[in-house]
């Protein structure tokens, strides 16, 4: 999710030898970590889930550098520029609470069912049509976000650096394919967290030096008050009280229930993106531990992401009256998203200019191999298998693995130039999570919870719930005054409308499916086991200390993202 279209109107910045060296040497750590992973991919298990052997903290990692790519660098950097403290939400009750759910009550059900993705949970649970409609939906949307990531990436080098636009799309496409097909998922997760290091030692730079310059927090916080005249943009739940006290425009309402609850459940407990990840960890410990890891990771990434927008407000000329958020920049002006290039640009020195760039770059190639490698899991096992080869071999598999991650990136870089006519990315990103991730979790959380649940109120709960969310989307593209409707305020923004349209996608995805569901003849409870509670067996905790135990952790993380919102409220 990101804030403003990404319109970039000049070369902020050039390189010399020192950062060329730096950008050179990651592309070629990349390629060679991909030509090496490829002795240890001999199997499909081995291509499309890492072989199921990875740390909790590997499996960690990656499950969040899965998500920190540079659309979140720059969108939500962007996002703190124009909205404040607020877009921190996005990161603790957008985020925390779902990741420790996972953790703690879905991942049991996706371990212990052995599925290689969420839509082969869905062909467990509900049978082949759900998890066909889940399936196509997802691969559509993988390769969508995939083009959007490839796109910013080379908007971004154009820009910042005077890269050509289609070199740029082609060298990091290229770059991906090859170390995706070689060691599938092993090489995207290894590389995962390389790139996740590589992007906190190069974005670290501009909150720790922005922080000198503006005198420490409390320095930073004078400055904006003088700059912006509101105290509105250091809060995170003061002003959610009177949609007309926030600059965006929403009640605390839409912020807990369509963030908290919906979005965030949506995306980190059923975008396979993500739950792939965890997917490999080696045992079911270790496969709930690894989101709690990253949760604790997930409250520090503010320092890098939501700061750099503030800085932003408190250094850079006019206190944002030169920046502009949608299309494109007047003369002399930049947009919101060139807020964390222009900062990067003024507190880095050779060779730290490098290190910043090869983060940004690093940022979107994540993004890209994370969105390929899920694409092709999809692809391979809940598209051809099941619908067109359910005779295949594990060898032919393996090869279809490979041939569908280049099918992937060739479908992306079309999606990329397509990006290129949305004058707006976050409505864009905004509209695929609502159409795809929400009305899936209604279906999944269901599904997992409710015995009485049927494979015919699944179906069409989670077909009319993603039609919901286009009708509403349409609706407001063909009469904007419809956004003040759906977000039950005449001052909302488009930020918040988009988390009220996946409330209510998911609310009438889950009405769908219950009203189906009691008309409709249920499995039997005993065809449920390992699919829902009540009727699964979960393995005990028992022999390991309390301070082993998942639950300990992700108790320890909610009282620490307790305190974050008490601190920053």
């Amino acid at each position: 999710m990101i804030a403003a279209a990404l319109v970039i109107p000049q070369q902020l910045a050039h390189l010399n030898w020192l950062d060329t060296v730096v950008i050179v040497t990651y592309f070629a750590a990349v390629l060679g970590l991909g030509l090496l992973l490829k002795q240890q991919t001999n199997t499909s298990e081995d291509f499309f889930l890492a072989g199921r052997d990875m740390s909790a903290w590997v499996a960690g990692v990656s499950f969040l550098a899965a998500n920190m790519g540079a659309l979140e660098l720059m969108g939500w950097a962007a996002s703190a520029y124009q909205y404040g403290f607020l877009a921190a939400h996005w990161y603790w009750i957008g985020a925390v609470p779902a990741m420790l759910f996972l953790a703690l009550v879905m991942m049991p059900f996706y371990y212990i069912s052995r599925t290689h993705s969420v839509p082969g949970y869905l062909k467990l649970r509900f049978g082949e049509s759900t998890r066909a409609l889940s399936a196509f939906s997802f691969a559509g949307m993988t390769v969508l976000m995939s083009g959007i990531n490839m796109f910013a990436m080379a908007k971004v080098m154009q820009v910042v650096l005077g890269w050509n636009l289609n070199f740029s799309i082609f060298v990091s496409s290229l770059t991906v394919a090859a170390y995706v097909t070689l060691g599938g998922l092993r090489s995207a997760i290894l590389n995962e967290v390389l790139q996740f290091f590589l992007i906190w030692a190069g974005a670290i730079v501009v909150p720790i030096l922005g922080l000198m310059e503006t005198g420490g927090w409390a320095g930073l916080k004078l400055r904006i008050l003088e700059n912006t005249q509101s105290a509105g943009f250091l809060h995170m739940w003061t002003t959610l009280g009177d949609p007309r006290a926030n600059s965006m425009g929403i009640h605390w309402t839409g912020m807990v229930f369509g963030l908290g609850f919906v979005g965030a459940l949506g995306y980190w407990t059923t975008d396979f993106l993500v739950v792939q990840r965890i997917l490999a960890a080696k045992d079911l410990r270790s496969a709930q531990m690894a989101p709690i890891i990253g949760a604790w990771f997930k409250m520090a990434v503010p320092f890098i992401v939501i700061v750099p927008g503030l800085i932003g407000l408190a250094v850079l000329p006019g206190a944002g009256l030169p920046l502009v958020g949608e299309g494109v920049a007047r003369a002399g002006q930049h947009t919101y998203n060139e807020v964390l290039p222009l900062l990067l640009v003024r507190y880095a020195g050779p060779g730290l200019l490098g290190l910043g760039i090869t983060a940004l770059i690093a940022g979107f190639m994540s993004g890209m191999a994370g969105n390929v490698s899920a694409f092709s899991a999809v692809w391979s096992y809940d598209i051809y298998q099941p619908l067109l080869r359910p005779q295949a071999t594990d060898r032919e598999m393996l090869r279809v693995g490979r041939w569908s991650t280049i099918l992937g990136v060739l479908a992306s870089i079309g999606t990329a130039y397509f990006a290129m006519h949305f004058s707006s990315i976050m409505e864009y990103v905004q509209a695929l999570f609502s159409f795809f991730v929400t009305p899936l979790f209604a279906t999944v959380i269901l599904g997992m919870l409710w015995k009485r649940c049927t494979n015919a109120g699944a179906f069409w709960g989670l077909l009319l719930g993603m039609a919901s969310s286009v009708g509403m989307w349409a609706w407001v593209q063909a009469q904007p005054s419809a956004l003040h409707i759906l977000a039950l305020s005449q001052y909302a923004q488009p930020m918040a409308e988009s988390l009220y349209r996946m409330l209510w996608s998911w609310l009438l995805a889950v009405l769908v499916t219950v009203v189906v569901s009691l008309f409709t003849r249920p499995k039997p409870v005993s065809e449920l086991g390992g699919l829902v509670y009540g009727a699964t067996e979960l393995p005990l905790e028992a022999s390991y200390p309390l301070v082993q135990q998942p639950v300990f952790w992700a108790g320890a993380a909610f009282l620490v993202f307790l305190w974050l919102q008490w601190l920053f409220r």
